[in-house]
């Protein structure tokens, strides 16, 4: 199933476009001569990406930046898209972020702002959009969840839900939408060298992972995008993840835990 084709005013959102896996879907997309609204906090690093897509590729390219994290961030971005005339054929919604360490000694407006950025935001674009290109009969919706949906990970318990229900959301969705036309996609990166460890404070974690399981930001994306146009449901990226995958779908969920507490120890850094 191909992506819808291009046009002067449809556009691409692609959110958390300022750097790692949301830049990289969206020069995946320009390449192949989509327009793209590129949606992120990091103006400056937006504008960025701005340029360099319109000069390589000629395509056109919007700034937004609004709050995804609240219902008048998404309301005013909407309405902004909106008003610039354009029609969103393509969601790729790779916002979120996560956290680390014991969840009673996290900040709890954090951790709240994971689960409004993760999934909160998530459900409310796919809302906004999915009935559209229903109608419209094509689209395509690639929500960036994550290897931890896979199963539940102690010390990062409120990110690993979030991408539980991100990759939940997206197989349910993926199945009601498929006779309309629409793909759902969801893609569950492993490590990827991203800026996520740092805004995470997990960067001990991030030194101590085998390089051998680290992928890069691009190719994560060049996945995602060719797993969207194919149409499939669930998109891993690299054999050791899609055996982790594996692994944590259907190992004894005890055993799994009891694993995961020795590795990665409940308690004070």
């Amino acid at each position: 199933m191909a992506l819808p084709p291009a046009a002067p005013d449809s556009t691409c959102l692609v959110t958390g476009a300022s750097s790692g896996i949301g830049a990289e879907l969206a020069r995946e997309l320009a390449n192949r001569g989509h327009g793209v609204t590129l949606v992120a906090r990091r103006r400056e690093r937006l504008e960025r990406l701005a340029g360099e897509l319109q000069a390589q590729h000629g395509v056109r390219v919007e700034v937004l930046s609004h709050d995804l994290a609240s219902q008048a961030g998404r309301d005013q971005l909407v309405d902004a898209i909106a008003t610039l005339g354009l029609q969103v054929e393509v969601v790729c919604n790779n916002a979120g972020f996560g956290s680390g360490g014991s969840f009673v000694e996290l900040d709890r407006e954090r951790e709240l702002d994971i689960v409004h950025v993760n999934c909160e935001a998530l459900v409310d674009l796919c809302a906004r959009y999915a009935a559209e290109m229903v109608r419209r009969g094509r689209g395509g919706i690639l929500n960036v969840a994550s290897t931890a949906a896979f199963q539940p990970l102690p010390r990062q318990a409120t990110y690993a839900a979030s991408k539980a229900f991100v990759l939940s959301f997206s197989e349910a969705l993926h199945s009601e939408l498929a006779p309309s036309g629409v793909t759902v996609t969801a893609l569950c990166p492993g490590p990827v060298k991203t800026e996520f460890a740092e805004v995470a404070g997990m960067e001990k974690v991030g030194e101590a992972t085998p390089g051998f399981l680290w992928h890069t930001a691009d190719k994560v994306a060049a996945e995602g995008i060719e797993g969207l146009e194919r149409g499939r449901r669930v998109v891993v990226p690299g054999t050791l993840n899609r055996m982790g995958a594996l692994t944590g779908r259907h190992a004894p969920r005890g055993l799994f835990l009891r694993g995961a507490a020795r590795l990665y120890p409940v308690g004070r850094d």
